[in-house]
C-alpha cells in the first residue's frame, strides 16, 4: 500500500510539475500561492506551524499568527510553482546585493561553503549563483517518497555542478569537494536529531553540526546568502562577507559558537519577514 501511494502521489507531483512549467512564471506563482492557501491550512502540519509560531513569537497575537500562517502557506506554494522556472529567475527576477561575495568565492582559488536557509524562495540561491559562474555542489535532504526524486534533480539542475544527499555518504562526498577546492551550497536551518543543541528563538534546537565542522576544519569561506521574496515571483538576495570564526583554544567551543551566530544570523531573517520561513519543520524537540 505505501508503494502504491507513493506512485500516485509521484503521477500527481508530475502532472503538477507539467503544469506550472508549462504556464508563464507570475501564473504559475500565483496558482501555486492560491492551491497552497486552499488546502495548506487543512492539513495536520498547519497545527505544528500553529505551535511554532506561539512558542518562536509569544508576543504575537492570534489573528497576527493567522496572518503569517496564511503568508507561510503563500509563500510555499509559490516555491512550488516556481520549481520549474528558477533559472528564469535567477537570470530576470533578481535584485543582487553582494555579488561581490559570490565573486569572492570564485576567484580565490580555494574550497567555500554558501549557506542559507527556508526563507523566501530558498531554492534561488543556488541559481544565483550559477548566473555569477560560482558552480555548487548542493547538499539537500532527499525526497520522502523515492518517486519523486528525479523531479527534485530535474528542478535544481540549473542550480549545481552536483547533489550530495544528506547522510553519512552525502558527508563523505562534501568532504571530497572540499578536498578538491570546489564549494558547497547548504541550507542549514532544518533540525538533525543527533545533532547539537543550538539555541534559535530562544530555545535549545538540535542543530547539524556539519556546516561548522567543515568550514573550521578547511579554514575555507562561510559566505550567507539572504531570499526575500519582494513581491509575486520577484526577489532580493542578499549576500554577506564571509563570517568571521571564533578563535579561542577548544575547537569544539569554536563550533559551537560558529553554529550560534549563524542561528542568531537566520533568526534575524525570520523575525524580519515570518511568513516567509517554513515554520512546518518540526525545528525544536517536542
Amino acid at each position: 500500500m505505501k508503494r502504491f501511494r507513493q506512485r500516485l502521489e509521484a503521477m500527481a507531483a508530475r502532472a503538477i510539475w507539467a503544469v506550472f512549467g508549462l504556464l508563464p512564471l507570475d501564473v504559475a506563482s500565483a496558482l501555486g500561492g492560491w492551491l497552497a492557501r486552499m488546502v495548506g491550512p487543512r492539513l495536520g502540519v498547519n497545527r505544528i506551524a500553529r505551535r511554532n509560531l506561539a512558542r518562536a513569537l509569544p508576543d504575537k497575537g492570534e489573528a497576527e499568527i493567522a496572518a503569517i500562517l496564511r503568508g507561510m502557506w503563500d509563500n510555499l506554494g509559490r516555491v512550488a510553482g516556481e520549481f520549474p522556472h528558477l533559472e528564469e529567475i535567477a537570470a530576470t527576477r533578481v535584485e543582487l546585493i553582494g555579488g561581490e561575495y559570490i565573486d569572492l568565492l570564485r576567484d580565490d582559488g580555494k574550497a567555500g561553503i554558501f549557506i542559507s536557509g527556508h526563507v523566501g524562495n530558498w531554492e534561488l540561491g543556488g541559481a544565483v549563483a550559477a548566473v555569477r559562474g560560482l558552480n555548487l555542489h548542493l547538499v539537500y535532504r532527499a525526497a520522502n517518497n523515492p518517486w519523486i526524486e528525479d523531479l527534485y534533480r530535474k528542478g535544481r539542475k540549473s542550480a549545481a555542478v552536483a547533489l550530495i544527499q544528506k547522510g553519512s555518504e552525502g558527508a563523505r562526498q562534501a568532504l571530497l569537494a572540499l578536498k578538491k577546492g570546489n564549494h558547497l551550497g547548504m541550507l542549514v536551518d532544518q533540525k538533525m536529531n543527533d545533532g547539537v543543541p543550538i539555541p534559535f528563538f530562544g530555545r535549545d534546537a538540535m542543530t547539524a553540526p556539519a556546516v561548522a565542522q567543515f568550514a573550521t576544519r578547511f579554514k575555507c569561506p562561510l559566505v550567507p546568502a539572504r531570499v526575500e521574496r519582494l513581491k509575486g515571483a520577484n526577489f532580493r538576495v542578499t549576500v554577506y562577507p564571509p563570517m568571521e570564526f571564533p578563535h579561542t583554544e577548544d575547537g569544539h567551543d569554536d563550533n559551537r559558537l560558529l553554529l550560534t551566530r549563524i542561528n542568531e544570523l537566520l533568526e534575524s531573517w525570520i523575525r524580519e519577514h515570518p511568513d516567509q520561513w517554513l515554520w512546518v519543520h518540526r525545528r525544536w524537540p517536542e
